[in-house]
């Protein structure tokens, strides 16, 4: 039984190991005889690099966010935010002083405006922190 095994395993890393350069010497015949002219095809490639890295920077020069716009989202949210959390202590305030059954709409306030305040650091930090 081993030998079978054996046996197996050796036909097999023979017939990878075949395989694997018959696909390497069609790689090589697929490759040119002969080098054209590479100065030229230097010129053409670097004129279309320098023509693809315009056209990128104005694409993104075009989807860029301007900081008076950055500014505006950052107040929006900082007015939801506030608003939120003022909700959240009058709920807490109604629970705790006055007795009201408002345990889940107080805790539903609170993980919004403790959600809405870590998207509003993390966008304060990823647009502004440079300053």
């Amino acid at each position: 039984m081993p030998q079978t095994m054996e046996l197996f395993f050796r036909t097999s890393l023979l017939r990878f190991v075949g395989i694997a350069l018959a696909v390497f010497l069609s790689a090589l015949s697929v490759l040119p005889a002969h080098a054209e002219d590479t100065s030229q095809a230097g010129d053409n490639s670097a004129q279309i690099l320098q023509a693809f890295n315009r056209q990128h920077r104005d694409a993104e020069h075009a989807k860029s966010i301007t900081d008076k716009d950055k500014q505006r989202i950052m107040f929006l949210l900082g007015v939801v935010l506030i608003t939120l959390v003022l909700i959240t202590g009058g709920l807490g305030i109604a629970m705790g002083l006055y007795g009201k059954p408002v345990f889940v709409a107080h805790m539903v306030f609170a993980g919004l405006s403790i959600t809405l305040a870590i998207v509003h650091a993390i966008v304060g930090l990823v647009w502004f922190y440079p300053f």
